[in-house]
């Protein structure tokens, strides 16, 4: 008797995990050495103990104005405002590495993702067009050996 308790109770927990689950949509981003990984809410949530608002984006746990600052408020907005969800969605991103204009770039790419998942139809053509689905393929040429630290630069030969 105990056992078949302990076994409903199990189910409904995996049930409610998976309920949970369905929650949000979830994308990835990446841009030089950075990644984002975007969740989409359709409510308000609470993620990592702070509640996020129809219409806000964290990163990090905290506001996105905050974390990249004023002067890029209208990067992280730009696959919001192309297809009118500005108000529609909770967005939560976890970003790591790199530094803050590729974690930028970055959670864009990712919040693009999400959103053509939403709705393909209506969105993917947006953007697409404005090119917000397309990974940027450039990263840091790496270091070789021989070259003085750096990647391109050749030692200097002796004149004549």
């Amino acid at each position: 008797m105990h056992m078949i308790d302990q076994t409903n109770k199990l189910e409904q927990t995996k049930q409610e995990i998976k309920s949970v689950k369905q929650d949000y949509i979830f994308a990835i981003g990446r841009r030089k050495s950075s990644t984002a990984q975007a969740r989409l809410y359709k409510k308000d949530t609470v993620v990592w103990g702070a509640t996020v608002k129809k219409g806000e984006v964290f990163v990090n746990n905290k506001p996105a104005l905050a974390y990249f600052g004023k002067s890029f408020e209208g990067a992280y907005r730009e696959p919001l405002q192309a297809t009118g969800t500005e108000n529609k969605f909770a967005i939560s991103i976890k970003v790591s590495g790199g530094g803050k204009m590729g974690q930028l770039e970055a959670s864009v790419l990712a919040m693009a993702r999400a959103l053509d998942k939403v709705d393909r139809e209506k969105f993917h053509s947006i953007l697409k067009k404005k090119g917000m689905l397309t990974r940027d393929p450039r990263v840091r040429e790496r270091r070789k050996v021989g070259m003085g630290g750096k990647s391109r630069r050749r030692k200097q030969s002796p004149k004549r």
